[in-house]
C-alpha cells in the first residue's frame, strides 16, 4: 500500500472535500436521517387550534419528537411529525394540548396497540383543546336547563342573608342582587340570544369552504400587492426625479421665462381690459364673414383670380406675353346663336 505522500494529491484533495462536505451535511440534516432521525407519522384534527411546525411532540409528558408539517386537507388539518425512540402503535391516540398561558401549543401523542402505525391517526381518536361550535352548542343547552327563576331567588336570600355585612361589602350584595332581578327579567332574551348564537356557529359551519376560499383570495391579493409594491415604488421614485428635473429647469430658465411671463400678463390684462370691445368687434364681424364666405366659398376653399400673377405665355418667343392677360377670356368662337 502507498504511502499518503505518494499517492494522487488532486484525488486526495478532492476526496477529503467530499468526506468534509458529507459530515457536515450529516450534522446539519441528523434528524432527517432514517436512522438517527426517527420516524414520521401522521394523524388528521378538526382544526389545528394554533399548532405549528416545530411545536414539541410530547409522550407521558417528555419531549419526544417535534411537529414537522400542519397542512389543510379538504374540511381536515394533516399533522405531520417525528418521533424519537418509541413505538407508536396502531390504535395510538393523539391531542393538540396548552403548552402555555401565552398560547403555545404541543402534539401529546398516547402510543397504544400492537402493531406498528403505518395509516395516519383517524379524527375518532384525535383530539384539539377548544372546539367553538361544540363549545357553543353545549353553552346554549346547559343554560336552557338553567332555573332562572330559582337563581335569581338564591341571589335574593343571599343577598338579605349578606345585608348585615360591612357597607361597602353591602353595596356589593346589592349590586348582586340587582344583577339576579336583571337575569330573571331577561330570561326569554338572554335563551334568544343564545339560540340566535348557536345559529350563526351553524351558519359558520355551513359556510367553511367560502370562508376557506375567501381567506385564500384575500392572500392572493396580498400577495399580489407585495409583487406590485416594488413597481409603485419605482414610479414614485421616477416622479420625484422628473419633479426635480422640471424644478431644476424652472430655475434655470427663471430670466428667460420671467420677460416671457411679464409680457404675457401685460397681454391678459390687456385683453381683460378690452373684453366688452373685444365681444363687440366679434359680433359686428360675423354679417361680413357670413357675406364673404357665400361669395368666394366653396366647400371648404375660398375662391380667386389674381390678374398678372404669372402671365401666360402667348407663343414661343421669350419675350413676347399677352398684353391683354388682365382681362376675361373671351371665347374665339361665339357660342350659341347665329
Amino acid at each position: 500500500m502507498k504511502p499518503l505522500k505518494e499517492r494522487d494529491q488532486a484525488v486526495v484533495g478532492v476526496v477529503t472535500i467530499v468526506l468534509l462536505v458529507c459530515a457536515t451535511a450529516a450534522a446539519f440534516f441528523a434528524k432527517d436521517l432514517p436512522v438517527l432521525g426517527g420516524r414520521t407519522y401522521q394523524a388528521y384534527f378538526t382544526e389545528s387550534a394554533g399548532l405549528s411546525a416545530g411545536d414539541d411532540v410530547r409522550i407521558a409528558g417528555i419531549r419526544s419528537g417535534e411537529v414537522t408539517d400542519v397542512a389543510l386537507e379538504g374540511d381536515r388539518v394533516l399533522v405531520s411529525f417525528r418521533v424519537d425512540d418509541a413505538d407508536v402503535g396502531d390504535r395510538s391516540r393523539a391531542g393538540i394540548e396548552i403548552k402555555t398561558l401565552l398560547g403555545e401549543k404541543f402534539l401529546a401523542l398516547h402510543p397504544d396497540g400492537e402493531q406498528e402505525l403505518s395509516e395516519p391517526i383517524p379524527v375518532e381518536r384525535t383530539t384539539t383543546p377548544f372546539d367553538i361550535p361544540d363549545a357553543l352548542t353545549e353553552l346554549t343547552r346547559t343554560t336552557d336547563q338553567i332555573d332562572t327563576q330559582q337563581l335569581g331567588q338564591s341571589f335574593a336570600v343571599l343577598a338579605d342573608t349578606l345585608r348585615g355585612a360591612p357597607a361597602h361589602f353591602g353595596e356589593a350584595v346589592d349590586g348582586l342582587a340587582a344583577l339576579s332581578q336583571t337575569i330573571a327579567s331577561r330570561d326569554q332574551q338572554l335563551a334568544e340570544l343564545l339560540r340566535s348564537t348557536s345559529g350563526v356557529t351553524e351558519i359558520a359551519a355551513d359556510r367553511d369552504q367560502q370562508v376557506q376560499r375567501l381567506v385564500s383570495d384575500g392572500n392572493a391579493l396580498l400577495t399580489e400587492l407585495q409583487q406590485r409594491r416594488e413597481a409603485i415604488s419605482s414610479l414614485l421614485r421616477g416622479t420625484q426625479r422628473l419633479s426635480d428635473e422640471l424644478r431644476g429647469l424652472v430655475a434655470d430658465n427663471q430670466a428667460q421665462l420671467q420677460p416671457t411671463l411679464d409680457q404675457l400678463n401685460q397681454l391678459t390684462e390687456m385683453l381683460q381690459r378690452n373684453q366688452d370691445d373685444v365681444g363687440r368687434t366679434i359680433a359686428a364681424m360675423a354679417p361680413y364673414v357670413r357675406g364673404f364666405n357665400n361669395t368666394v366659398g366653396n366647400g371648404r376653399w375660398f375662391e380667386g383670380y389674381i390678374c398678372g400673377l404669372l402671365p401666360p405665355v402667348v407663343n414661343a418667343g421669350p419675350l413676347q406675353t399677352n398684353p391683354t392677360s388682365c382681362e376675361l377670356p373671351v371665347p374665339s368662337r361665339p357660342v350659341g346663336g347665329d
